[in-house]
């Protein structure tokens, strides 16, 4: 396990190459499209919802098939370099948080920040819901029921790459608070999902580390953090970037206790103090945040060189 400066001064050479399945291999230069600008100084505006047809610059609600008539539904964003025949992009899959007005956090799909923030606005951004327990709209508070919402994602997340052109070699899952704890619980809740990802990113919570009361899941821990060991074991070598404003509940220690190998991890502890000063702010109400991407930052640097990093190495699966 690497903390994130170390990680972003190892050198690197990256050679993409792929099969042709003829017995020979094409390499492919990788493009400087959507490359983030470590440098930049750029504070980001999460784009609004517009109405109509999904298309390059807009985000918009969709509603799949399986709920039309009803009011689940998912945001798309396609950035403004998007075209359906052009190159590919990669994609970033997002779970928010529970509603939490202390923090700023509605729970609802719309009001999220955080694979913007990631992504720089070059990625494909898509906010996943969670299906509520009457399978007629999203959930604001825990998973609702995690069988519909995990059988969401698995219809969805490849519907969604083919659709859009997306590469299926970049495909990042993130997570802010409940939706951090989601990455493990719902996007490696078994085998079939767990293929879905290329890589994976939380902020502020990890799934087995804290018991959570009232709930029916993560309770008694026991019991919940034997399911996360199996989940997290389900990472494989795939890279990991754990973020955190703070590590309060032994995050690292607890990877390590599963993990024999965890070269492929990467901590970076977030001080969102630093970033924003005094709380409230125009740009965060509350140091538990997801927004921190926004504004430039030493962080927000370091986090967008690592996602440079995994794009450039990413590989057939």
């Amino acid at each position: 396990m690497e903390r994130l400066d170390r990680f972003l001064n190892r050198p690197l050479a990256v050679v993409f190459l792929v099969s042709t399945g003829l017995g020979g291999f094409t390499v492919l230069a990788s493009s400087m499209e959507f490359q983030l600008d470590v440098d930049s100084d750029e504070i980001l505006e999460v784009p609004h919802l517009s109405e109509g047809l999904p298309a390059a610059g807009k985000r918009v609600n969709v509603v799949a098939s399986e709920y039309e008539g009803n009011e689940v539904f998912h945001t798309l964003y396609l950035p403004e370099n998007w075209s359906e025949n052009g190159e590919r992009l990669p994609i970033i899959f997002e779970y928010t948080g529970n509603y939490f007005p202390t923090s700023g956090s509605t729970g609802e799909v719309d009001d999220a920040s955080l694979g913007f923030g990631l992504s720089g606005g070059k990625y494909i951004w898509v906010s996943l819901p969670y299906i509520a327990d009457n399978l007629k709209e999203n959930e604001v508070t825990w998973w609702g029921d995690e069988r519909a919402t995990v059988d969401y994602a698995k219809v969805n997340v490849p519907r969604i790459i083919r659709k859009y052109n997306a590469d299926p070699d970049a495909v990042f899952l993130c997570g802010f608070s409940r939706g951090a704890i989601g990455v493990n619980y719902l996007g490696l809740y078994d085998d079939e999902i767990a293929r879905l990802w290329s890589a994976f990113i939380t902020h502020d919570h990890f799934d087995g580390i804290i018991e959570w009361r009232n709930t029916d899941w993560g309770t008694p821990l026991v019991k919940y953090r034997k399911g996360a060991v199996e989940r997290l074991k389900r990472v494989g070598s795939r890279p990991y970037l754990v973020s955190q404003n703070g590590d309060p509940y032994g995050t690292e220690a607890f990877i390590r206790s599963v993990l024999t190998n965890v070269d492929h991890f990467t901590l970076s502890n977030i001080d969102t103090h630093k970033i924003f000063g005094s709380f409230p702010h125009p740009a965060a109400k509350h140091p538990h945040t997801d927004c921190w991407l926004l504004v430039p930052s030493e962080y927000r640097s370091r986090t967008w060189k690592w996602m440079n990093e995994v794009v450039e190495r990413s590989e057939s699966r």
